[in-house]
């Protein structure tokens, strides 16, 4: 069925863009061209907001890293708009920027395109780097997300559909979809405000019975201090080798909290371990922004997998959160519906049990500004997810 689609839809291509032009027409009188202005800003200046990775922390600890960053104030009708911008070598004396989890604030669904052909087009003027292209990690809702809600799909279309709908209304049609995301496309969101009485009550009978058997088989959590980072990590590799996947390095999180340390600005983040006696069972990192917790990281030891500490730790990360007066805790990725044939099946019922949400995200998408330089990267990246 998607096949035939995208048949049809290639096959009359211009005959699609002419009609959803007509709509455009007849919804707005005359189609007004998108112009986003960006200002230079000291990245020191940001504006507080829920996205840890548009924070004065997070461009702290991309720094850290290695990574140059920028920040613009985003011309438009909303207060405080602004934008973080990170800049890495991908060698041939070029830059690839990336946004990450940004633009924060979404045009309408029908000028997601434009709007970023805009945006790329003033970075580009503002950044005296050799940029071979921009790469938007979108918090924007997708355009497919009522249709998975109401189970008229299962996921989002193929790649090729998804770049048709999203260069309507583009003067040049560059925008492309990532081999990979950056974050997540699909997540989980629970809602943590009320009293914990209400928080209990929304969940499911198992993650609330699994959270009270935590507790009297003697689990105990507690937010240690970063003296205790090699513990994580060593969980973090039991995790990693239990589930096959490629680990980061350990001064990626020493950097999370030394940052912390000199750029501190709105964010918290903090290292919960949950053990049992001597048993270090799970743990997290978990970050706050403004009113908004993250799920940062997570792992969870092979030994006393039935003592429940994942569950006894993700509800001692939402008490915290809500020390910190946040109203959601983002649980991070899980998959797009209830269906075993995807790779994140096992945490969306984990994660949903807490009584979340799940929301479809835009994901992220490229702007080519060197087109062979990005095809080199693009081949090289899609290689890499691969394996």
């Amino acid at each position: 069925m998607i096949v035939n689609y995208r048949n049809w839809v290639l096959g009359n291509f211009r005959r699609f863009k002419h009609i959803k032009n007509i709509i455009s027409v007849k919804k707005k009188g005359v189609q007004q061209a998108v112009n986003v202005i960006l200002k230079p800003k000291d990245p020191q200046a940001l504006y507080p907001t829920d996205i840890l990775f548009q924070t004065i922390y997070w461009g702290a600890v991309k720094k850290h890293l290695g990574w140059k960053t920028y920040a613009f104030d985003v011309d438009g009708s909303k207060p405080e708009k602004d934008l973080l911008v990170l800049a890495k070598s991908i060698g041939r004396n070029t830059v690839g920027l990336y946004v990450p989890q940004g633009p924060e604030f979404a045009p309408e669904p029908e000028e997601y395109g434009p709007y970023l052909e805009s945006m790329s087009e003033s970075l580009m003027t503002q950044i005296e780097e050799e940029i071979a292209f921009i790469r938007y990690d979108l918090p924007w809702e997708s355009s497919y997300a009522h249709e998975i809600e109401k189970c008229q799909r299962y996921d989002y279309p193929d790649p090729r559909i998804r770049e048709i709908r999203m260069n309507f209304g583009t003067r040049n049609w560059k925008l492309k979809k990532a081999p990979v995301d950056m974050t997540v496309a699909h997540s989980c969101l629970v809602d943590i405000e009320g009293d914990e009485s209400q928080l209990l009550s929304r969940m499911k009978p198992k993650t609330r019975y699994n959270i009270g058997l935590a507790h009297r088989k003697g689990v105990r959590v507690s937010a240690c201090s970063v003296e205790k980072l090699p513990v994580f990590y060593d969980l973090y590799r039991q995790t990693a080798q239990r589930n096959d996947f490629r680990m980061s390095k350990y001064r990626f999180f020493e950097a999370l909290f030394s940052a912390h340390k000199k750029h501190r600005g709105n964010s918290e983040i903090f290292l919960l371990l949950a053990t049992h006696g001597r048993d270090a069972l799970a743990g997290a990192i978990i970050a706050i922004s403004h009113k908004g917790a993250l799920f940062l990281h997570g792992a969870s030891a092979d030994i006393k997998r039935n003592y429940m500490g994942s569950y006894a730790l993700h509800w001692k990360a939402i008490q915290c959160a809500r020390a910190y007066d946040c109203r959601v805790y983002d649980m991070g990725a899980v998959s797009p519906v209830a269906d075993p044939q995807y790779t994140f099946y096992g945490l969306y019922l984990f994660k949903s049990g807490f009584g979340g949400r799940i929301v479809h995200n835009s994901g992220t998408w490229d702007f080519p500004v060197d087109e062979n330089i990005y095809l080199a990267f693009r081949n090289w990246e899609t290689t890499w997810v691969d394996n």
